[in-house]
């Protein structure tokens, strides 16, 4: 049996930023991520699951089991902007042009986001992680207004969101994805960043594909 060893070279790995935010509202007629659009000024995705608590059961004076409650995906979006057709899942309607109301029905969306991988050896140049959510509602959330003075600050806007999960065969339903791009070859990333981001080819242009078409083109374990 190999010995353990710690710390070799190229072997530590850390996860930093974020970057190539893609906004996909679900379609109310076909029931698809389809239509992506980009999300610049993207600055934070904050992964927040929750539940999967332990509620311990008792039986003849000692602890019998424990159960397990289900584990839920929230997450909170910060931005210094955000598309326009966000403006449907932040409970927005346009009722003229440039015209926008407030307290409406908040759309269902997926998000697609990418963080760099480092080690000690290639940097942030290591790799990345594509992490895509469905079944996203966002909350309403503050927007501070401040005047202009001699430290001026660029509004930050943040959201709140909650998940549905989707189905996937075989496992418990799930809202989020993540995909290695050091575990993945780069065949298959380049023909799932084509769907996500668009291409030439891709006629229907960016979209968010659910977990069933992720395993046609990634491959299973």
């Amino acid at each position: 049996m190999a010995k353990l060893v710690w710390d070799e070279s190229g072997e530590h790995l850390y996860e930093t930023g974020v970057s190539k935010g893609v906004l996909y509202p679900l379609q109310s007629v076909d029931k698809t991520y389809s239509k992506g659009v980009a999300w610049n000024g993207l600055t934070g995705v904050t992964e927040s699951p929750s539940g999967a608590e332990s509620t311990p059961i008792y039986a003849d004076n000692i602890k019998y089991l424990n159960l397990m409650s289900a584990e839920q995906f929230g997450a909170t979006i910060e931005a210094y902007t955000y598309p326009d057709e966000f403006g449907l899942c932040d409970g927005s309607a346009d009722i003229a042009i440039g015209v926008a109301i407030g307290q409406q029905n908040r759309n269902i969306f997926g998000l697609a986001y990418r963080t760099s991988l480092g080690n000690d050896t290639d940097g942030v140049d290591h790799g990345y992680k594509l992490h895509l959510i469905y079944g996203a509602t966002a909350s309403p959330s503050e927007k501070g207004y401040k005047t202009i003075n001699d430290s001026p600050e660029a509004i930050t806007f943040s959201w709140a969101v909650s998940t549905t999960p989707v189905s996937v065969s075989g496992f418990k339903p799930t809202a989020s994805v993540t995909i290695d791009s050091t575990k993945v070859s780069a065949e298959k990333l380049t023909a799932l960043e084509a769907i996500l981001y668009g291409d030439a080819v891709e006629a229907t242009g960016p979209r968010l594909p659910l977990p069933a078409e992720l395993i046609t083109i990634i491959g299973t374990v």
